[in-house]
């Protein structure tokens, strides 16, 4: 008996299956492109990104107006709380908590050195604090008063132990 007497079930099972494999493939590419929608089938019409129509001349662009800052009205300055001493003002940036905005209020105060600062009592802070505008409650949260104190008396090293390197 040779091996295809023995295994001709077998043969016959797996050309079936291929057969059937070959079938199914065959069926559903198809059936793939019958359940797709006509519009997709077709070749659509390209759109072309420039827009057609009759020319249009540029508009034109008026120049950019310069506005001059507001300025506010001299009645609504606030009273300086000390007057402007002589002699030149110190940098006021050098303390922790006081910025360029910030220092602009205080010079528009009179505030301009630190010795000034230094001489402060509760009810100066109390009016310093209430124009300072968003910056309210920096005087004691930074500690301006002992900041002014040490950097009027010079004392760099004092300062830079309690407040941090000066900037």
């Amino acid at each position: 008996m040779n091996w295809i007497e023995q295994y001709w079930v077998l043969i016959v099972l797996g050309v079936i299956v291929v057969l059937v494999a070959l079938w199914w493939l065959v069926g559903s590419g198809k059936r793939v492109e019958a359940d797709k929608p006509a519009a997709t089938l077709e070749k659509r019409e390209e759109v072309s990104p420039i827009v057609a129509g009759p020319a249009v001349a540029p508009i034109d662009v008026p120049p950019p107006v310069e506005i001059e800052p507001i300025k506010p009205e001299p009645e609504a300055l606030v009273e300086p709380i000390h007057p402007i001493p002589a002699g030149a003002p110190d940098e006021l940036t050098r303390m922790k908590g006081v910025g360029p905005k910030v220092a602009a209020l205080l010079n528009g105060l009179g505030v301009t050195r630190f010795d000034q600062i230094a001489a402060w009592n509760d009810a100066d802070v109390a009016r310093v604090d209430a124009q300072l505008g968003a910056f309210k409650g920096r005087i004691a949260r930074d500690q301006w008063v002992d900041q002014a104190r040490l950097l009027a008396a010079g004392d760099t090293a004092g300062y830079e132990a309690k407040f941090g390197k000066l900037g």
